[in-house]
């Protein structure tokens, strides 16, 4: 069974930066499409960002474009979730999941799309 451990959050200041990891195990995570979503309080989960397993594409949401940065190493079965220029509506916990490579990363990100259950995720914070 596929499982990751999420970490990198903590309490930053509007403009900062924080790099998340998602180190995957139980199963070589190469085969699926990695994807970070965050859940505010009171809100539903929401795709952040997605990387494919096969040619490395990637999705933003509209609201991180240009701000966060996805990549992978495989080698490490870990992937990364680069975020700068945060904001206080970047606030909540982030989650890392996977899904087959059988839809794009666009649609598993949109639809939230995950095999399995949420981990438990790391805390990101943003306040002066």
């Amino acid at each position: 069974q596929l499982q990751f451990t999420e970490s990198g959050g903590g309490l930053v200041q509007p403009g900062g930066s924080l790099r998340l990891s998602c180190v995957a195990s139980g199963l070589p995570s190469d085969y699926y499409n990695i994807g970070w979503f965050r859940q505010a309080p009171g809100k539903e989960h929401e795709g952040v960002s997605c990387i494919g397993s096969q040619d490395g594409s990637t999705y933003y949401a509209d609201s991180v474009k240009g701000r966060f940065t996805i990549s992978r190493d495989n080698a490490k079965n870990t992937v990364y979730l680069q975020m700068s220029n945060l904001k206080p509506e970047d606030a909540a916990v982030y989650y890392c999941a996977a899904n087959p490579p059988y839809t794009t990363v666009q649609v598993m990100c949109r639809q939230i799309l995950r095999l399995g259950s949420w981990g438990q995720g790391t805390q990101v914070t943003v306040s002066s």
